[in-house]
């Protein structure tokens, strides 16, 4: 099982040698304790870690975040062996799992901290999110417009350690997810 060490830093679920190359991807699709889950069943993805990001609050707590004050989304940080899964198979998860039509709210749940959004990591991360997003408005799979923001990474904060894992440490999640993968 993976965990997040005081410093914030992952501590692998496989620690694999044959891992040369660690990629990072940030997704908010909504409450992010089953989101977490299942990016975390996906082979190739090494820890996850859940979090708030893209705000403007310096380390907010989960109260502050669910205040609607601090402009933060729940974020889930996948930290993933671009050998073993692609980037664009966790943006098709991202897709699945959540209502990307729904702004700020995913199933009963409202607030930005609730809001789509994929924050990229490098420029290839950017340019493969705007045009998978792009193909899925094209779809004609929703009758609304995708609002998902593509946004640089922000500084991510680490959720307290009870957010963590949630799901799989026996908590029974009440998250919408629009599609178990």
């Amino acid at each position: 099982m993976s965990q997040i060490s005081k410093n914030g830093l992952f501590l692998t679920k496989n620690a694999n040698p044959s891992v040369e190359f660690i990629e990072l991807a940030d997704f908010a699709a909504g409450c992010f304790w089953g989101v977490e889950e299942e990016f975390r069943k996906l082979p190739g993805v090494i820890a996850t870690a859940v979090g708030y990001e893209g705000g403007h609050t310096k380390n907010p707590t989960y109260k502050q975040v669910c205040n609607d004050d601090t402009g933060h989304a729940e974020t889930v940080r996948v930290e993933f062996d671009p050998k073993t899964i692609k980037y664009e198979k966790l943006l098709e998860v991202f897709w699945n799992l959540h209502d990307p039509t729904s702004l700020n709210r995913q199933g009963p749940d409202e607030g930005d901290q609730y809001r789509s959004a994929v924050f990229y990591q490098n420029e290839d991360q950017r340019k493969t999110a705007t045009s998978s997003k792009e193909k899925l408005d094209k779809s004609g799979e929703f009758s609304r417009k995708v609002v998902t923001e593509i946004v640089p990474v922000a500084l991510f904060t680490f959720a307290e350690d009870y957010h963590q894992q949630y799901v799989e440490k026996g908590g029974h999640a009440a998250c919408h997810i629009r599609k178990q993968i």
